[in-house]
């Protein structure tokens, strides 16, 4: 598994400094610009919390495809209580309102997966569409926007000239690392991906696990939720459904395998940025996203292919 996954990052590692090399060829001083990477560094803290959502559930042999809805939900949450009544302690309540429907909705979530038997596709395929309903029902699918300076610093403030969203990221992303290598459920996590009912049978609550893996991932959400309004300075049901497929594709580029229990963070963060920087680059050469999103697509489906063939284990 070690050489797999050393594999894995390898060939992630060539993309990332062929992609370099391009860029710096075709735009080097659009690429290498301030203002370049000042974008970049905007996009990869929402991108990778969601990411970090969807990798531990994948890491478990499932998927979580309700984690925009949920960001939404959560969201508008927040924006409720710091729009209605404009006070830092209202705001603080709308905070752990979003919390507390996080929890429920991974538990729901967890519960579908781990007691009903529902598989994970439609089990959060279900939740994203009920509260992809929700969100339109409540706002009538419109804009919530003017949030308190409160929230707006936290896309404006830098700690030694780092964002403090990145700041934001590098913690959560610390922590899912010390979750998976560290503590029991990190354990589970990876057991469960590679055979449940092995573990199971070995006299693990897989029930309890799944549970807690599916609340994790959609606790994560409300940070991204948080560092969405943000930078929008407002929220809406139908932010962020981009992110659902690169969410997906940087957790199998980065060496998750797709059926679970195999897979590191590293690979992970080394994905985004990869990502991160095609995307920029395609945007500065005034390619259009919708040729983006089928290189996505491509990018996808190949780096299934190669894991599904064991093309990492074959180069060892």
């Amino acid at each position: 598994m070690k050489n797999k996954l050393d594999n894995s990052i390898k060939y992630l590692f060539i993309l990332f400094v062929i992609s370099i090399i391009i860029f710096s060829i075709l735009i080097p001083d659009i690429f290498w610009s301030i203002s370049n990477f000042q974008s970049m560094a905007s996009q990869i803290p929402i991108l990778g919390i969601l990411t970090l959502a969807m990798a531990i559930t994948m890491l478990s042999g499932g998927i979580n495809l309700s984690i925009i809805a949920g960001m939404n939900t959560c969201s508008l949450i927040i924006a409720y209580y710091a729009t209605q009544y404009n006070s830092l302690s209202y705001l603080f309540i709308g905070i752990l309102f979003s919390f507390i429907c996080a929890i429920a909705i991974g538990l729901f979530n967890g519960v579908l997966i781990s007691t009903i038997k529902v598989s994970p596709i439609l089990a959060t395929l279900g939740t994203m569409t009920l509260l992809n309903g929700l969100n339109v029902l409540v706002t009538n699918g419109s804009t919530i926007a003017n949030f308190p300076s409160s929230i707006l610093l936290l896309n404006s403030e830098s700690i030694i000239l780092v964002p403090l969203p990145i700041i934001i990221f590098i913690i959560l992303a610390i922590i899912i690392w010390l979750i998976l290598e560290k503590t029991t459920l990190g354990k589970y996590i990876y057991f469960i991906g590679n055979n449940e009912k092995a573990t199971f049978y070995s006299g693990i609550n897989t029930k309890k696990a799944i549970n807690y893996i599916y609340i994790l991932s959609a606790v994560l959400c409300v940070f991204a939720a948080i560092l969405m309004m943000a930078k929008l300075n407002s929220a809406k049901a139908s932010y962020g459904d981009s992110y659902l497929l690169t969410s997906i594709l940087a957790t199998v580029l980065g060496g998750v395998n797709p059926d679970g229990g195999r897979g590191k963070l590293i690979g992970i963060i080394l994905a985004l940025v990869l990502l991160q920087i095609i995307e920029s680059g395609l945007n500065m050469l005034g390619i259009s996203s919708y040729i983006t999103k089928i290189l996505w697509g491509v990018l996808l489906i190949f780096f299934i292919f190669l894991q599904k063939n064991k093309f990492f284990s074959k180069h060892n």
